[in-house]
């Protein structure tokens, strides 16, 4: 178990053979952490130079195991890169220079914004447009937020300077030698996270953008390409692979969807990273959520095809809340021990954990919880704790799925799941447990990697002919594994309806900065 979504890695794929080549395995890599920053309480950052950094050194350590394994880096065809979506990075678009940290996609500092921004009369309206909600998690309020009460951006976009990205646009521009030659696009699915693009029609939106007070000639925000395209994400300006083109981007998500071949409407994946992110293929057109779900862009293959679009459930606390037992609480040293632990008990021992750390996403969207610890007492040990926070994972997956069958009109019936928790064989078969559905975990744990690499080896000759190839070879893969729900429906009925008791005593904790002043002033 571990947070995924807290480092870059990047892959080499040669091809010494047609054979060998249509495999799509991991044949070199290299991982690095960067540092999370959380300067007061609800803010997360990260420093824009650390993700460019880690980025460089991971291409050139892969990169240096590749040759060491006997391939030659001319086999190497394109490059594909995924990303952290939510997170805003500005700079100068003159220099090239960040004007600030980057603002991180579970950051809560813009909550009184979001209740200032939901009482404008025509709030309501946007998600029709955007597919999203407002809450403190999409790309835009951050911006707003930075526009508002930092004094570089503001001035950067006075002075029609100020360039505005996600991570992948960020990375794109400084991987092409930054303002030597100024690439500064995104692909559709990051830019459907920002809450500036029109869902139906792939196109930045000037009646979103009005929302939220901006004026397109003061900011330049990247242009929109697809996901796989070999022409428009430019290439490698320096290093070991200089010259390369990078021919795929997809936002992490969406990549891993991809990695793991939900290419037919009706299949869906979960990731279980620091958050935990299930997205299910809804086809070529969007399905508004009415039951707290986003719409957003799956992937889009081509620029003469259409997007594919999926309903998505995120959830802000995953891996992150093993992480916390172990650097906060000190359970554990290796994220591995936090399942031990759990094992060791028999069951939760009455303890509910609301892992509300970042408010609560999909389908709650209370943005006023905090993280809640109930049903203690002197029984409780250290294994109930670890167990009721795997638990709390599994409870919110299943309102994600329980929220997707009323939008779809169809009860999922097998959940495909990848990253650091899914390792864990006691979440997995509490998911089954707790959801009623089968869990199928694939051999190949990289989906997020892989999704990466399918888009860039769709786009450029001699690699993947076509999505039914890719998805046949990933059936005949090895190590698979299938959970099925073993425990009686009466028991889980019990635990989940604890567990939505649990969720309604959390919220309310976080008081807006309106609410204490009128306390001062005694209005209330």
């Amino acid at each position: 178990m571990g947070g995924a979504r807290e480092s870059k890695r990047a892959r080499t794929n040669g091809h010494p053979s047609k054979e060998e080549e249509c495999q799509a395995e991991p044949i070199a890599g290299h991982q690095l952490e960067f540092e999370n920053k959380y300067p007061e309480s609800g803010w997360h950052e990260h420093d824009p130079m650390d993700l460019f950094n880690s980025v460089s050194q991971c291409i050139e350590e892969a990169t240096k195991k590749f040759v060491e394994k006997g391939y030659n880096i001319s086999q190497v065809r394109a490059i594909g890169l995924t990303n952290q979506r939510e997170t805003i990075v500005c700079w100068d678009k003159n220099t090239g220079e960040p004007l600030c940290n980057a603002v991180v996609w579970p950051d809560t500092r813009t909550k009184d914004l979001v209740r200032e921004l939901k009482a404008h009369p025509s709030a309501p309206m946007l998600h029709t447009i955007c597919g999203l909600p407002l809450s403190t998690y999409p790309s835009s309020v951050k911006l707003l937020w930075l526009l508002r009460n930092h004094e570089g951006v503001r001035k950067a976009y006075d002075e029609s300077r100020l360039a505005f990205g996600t991570v992948d646009s960020w990375l794109i521009y400084k991987l092409n030698g930054g303002p030597v030659n100024n690439v500064h696009v995104t692909d559709t699915s990051n830019a459907s996270r920002t809450m500036f693009m029109n869902l139906h029609t792939s196109q930045y939106d000037d009646e979103l953008i009005g929302f939220f007070g901006i004026d397109r000639k003061n900011v330049t925000l990247p242009e929109i390409v697809s996901s796989s395209c070999p022409t428009k994400y430019g290439s490698i300006y320096e290093g070991a692979l200089a010259g390369i083109k990078i021919a795929g981007c997809l936002g992490d998500q969406s990549s891993a969807l991809v990695g793991q071949c939900g290419f037919t409407p009706g299949t869906a994946k979960n990731t279980y990273g620091t958050g935990c992110f299930l997205l299910y293929n809804v086809g070529q057109k969007p399905v508004i959520s009415q039951y707290g779900l986003l719409a957003t862009v799956a992937y889009h293959f081509g620029k003469n095809t259409q997007p594919v679009y999926a309903l998505e459930g995120s959830i802000a606390v995953a891996g992150s809340g093993v992480k916390f037992l172990m650097n906060n609480l000190g359970f554990a040293r290796d994220s591995d021990k936090i399942t031990d632990l759990a094992t060791s008990v028999k069951d939760n021992g009455g303890v509910v954990f609301v892992t509300a750390f970042s408010g609560l996403f999909a389908p709650y969207w209370i943005d006023d919880a905090k993280g809640t610890l109930f049903g203690i007492t002197q029984h409780t040990q250290r294994g109930h704790i670890a167990r009721a926070t795997l638990e709390a994972t599994c409870f919110q997956t299943r309102a994600i799925l329980e929220a997707m069958e009323k939008d779809s009109g169809h009860r999922l019936e097998t959940l495909a799941v990848d990253g650091g928790m899914s390792n864990s064989d006691l979440t997995m078969q509490t998911q089954a447990d707790v959801s009623g559905v089968q869990v199928e975990r694939p051999g190949m744990r990289e989906t997020t990697a892989l999704g990466a690499a399918i888009a860039a080896g769709l786009a450029v000759p001699g690699c993947w002919s076509s999505i039914e190839e890719i998805s046949e070879i990933m059936r005949q893969k090895a190590g698979r594994r299938v959970f099925t729900p073993e425990k009686e429906h009466a028991s889980v009925r019990r635990m989940y309806d604890n567990w939505e008791r649990a969720v309604e005593m959390s919220r309310g904790w976080v008081k807006t900065e309106l609410e204490d002043e009128a306390v001062e002033m005694g209005e209330i």
